[in-house]
């Protein structure tokens, strides 16, 4: 790996159910508390799942205008806030405009939109409705607030969205392409229609009970995920060029994997050959062996299928229990195509705090995981830390970030 382009991880911001600043979101996962409640945004009567992990206490007046904010879809502004954290947790790099990008990530985009124009009183689209649900909308304003005129692109690979746009970021600061890069993943899908959709194609929990219990990756009750909401955005520029400034710096982005199952539009292939395949080539490109890894944070969704797929593949890899491994998804749910790049920012204050947050509900383990699933706060020996992301449509994605070397 002489001579190729280090890159650092200089900012972060968060739109999350476990908190909309870094402080908060890191103690609510820290403290394993779940964010699971009865939905408050619209009235879940006669849905048979009633229940999400929302972003709580959603404030934009201090990020747009009354205005700007109507010409915005809930995932676009979910976004836009999140992205302005990270830059300013960056310091707001001085790079010229034609050097910076922007790269988002969603899986549904502007669904909120969606649904309000067929629901809605007249079923008729407004003038609004293609630019507040177009999927590139958060990549638009982006770049629109914080002049990126170079490349802006979305990527939108179902729940490996979030942890593509990151490793897409890293790509093009390595081939030379930008000098600075705005990469995150964001979604807003808390909707009737897509809690009825996940349900009827078997995916979510039905624990309407107790909602807090229901998301319980590696659980041998588990019987699916809680759909979240959510945005988290990181900043990526050079290490030579964040040491020369003076940035902190959180961990560096040593690797990037991206793979097909080729198997299944919903069902991970049960060998976990692509899963498997994605991890070795993120590992390969990190130059980083597996007894290098100190900790992995799984996709972890808390469906009966992705959970012992990846823990095969885990225990492949590493040896069975031989790294800890936790699920971010059991705090605050499945955001789709967010939930790989909140994942990242988890993995990246893994490393910054150096302590691994723990994987809540975990009454007995399921015998098929064999993998050190982490249930208290644990301190995080010396190494790598790996985020996996694994997708409907067998789109897979891994990160390997590793502790600044500088």
């Amino acid at each position: 790996m002489r001579g190729r382009v280090r890159v650092a991880v200089t900012g972060l911001g968060v739109r999350t159910p476990a908190g909309n600043d870094l402080r908060t979101f890191w103690s609510t996962l820290v403290a394993g508390r779940s964010t699971a409640r009865t939905i408050t945004s619209f009235d879940p009567a006669g849905l048979p799942v009633d229940f999400a992990c929302q972003v709580p206490g959603f404030d934009t007046s201090p990020y747009v205008t009354g205005k700007q904010a109507r010409r915005m879809d809930r995932a676009t502004l979910l976004a836009v806030c999140a992205a302005d954290d990270a830059l300013a947790d960056a310091g707001e790099p001085a790079v010229l405009p034609e050097r910076r990008a922007v790269v988002t990530g969603t899986a549904l985009g502007g669904n909120e939109t969606t649904e309000a124009a067929l629901l809605g009183d007249d079923g008729q689209p407004g003038a609004l409705y293609i630019p507040r649900k177009m999927p590139n909308a958060s990549a638009a304003f982006v770049s629109m607030r914080h002049q990126i005129l170079g490349p802006s692109l979305t990527v939108s690979t179902a729940c490996a969205s979030g942890g593509h746009t990151i490793g897409e970021g890293l790509r093009l600061l390595r081939d030379g392409s930008a000098d600075l890069v705005v990469a995150g993943g964001t979604e807003a899908c808390v909707s009737p229609a897509v809690l009825l959709a996940f349900h009827r194609c078997g995916a979510l929990s039905q624990r309407v009970a107790e909602p807090e219990r229901a998301s319980r990756p590696f659980d041998a009750d588990r019987d699916g995920f809680v759909l979240a909401e959510g945005a988290a955005f990181v900043v990526l520029e050079r290490l030579e060029d964040a040491v020369r400034r003076g940035a902190r710096v959180y961990a560096e982005l040593a690797g990037y994997g991206r793979t097909s199952d080729a198997h299944h539009l919903t069902s991970p292939d049960p060998k976990g050959d692509g899963a498997e395949r994605c991890v070795r080539q993120a590992l390969a490109d990190a130059g980083v062996e597996p007894g290098d890894v100190a900790h992995v944070n799984a996709h972890g969704s808390g469906t009966p299928l992705n959970d012992v797929t990846e823990a095969q593949v885990i225990a492949r890899l590493f040896g069975p229990g031989q790294v800890p491994v936790t699920s971010t998804k059991s705090v605050v749910g499945h955001a789709i195509g967010a939930a790989g790049a909140i994942e990242a920012v988890a993995g990246v204050l893994t490393l910054h705090e150096r302590l691994i947050h723990p994987t809540i509900n975990l009454d007995a383990q399921d015998p098929e995981c064999e993998i050190d699933v982490v249930r208290r706060p644990r301190p995080l020996a010396p190494g790598a830390v790996v985020s996996n992301s694994f997708a409907f449509g067998g789109h897979n994605a891994s990160l390997v970030f590793v502790p600044s070397g500088t």
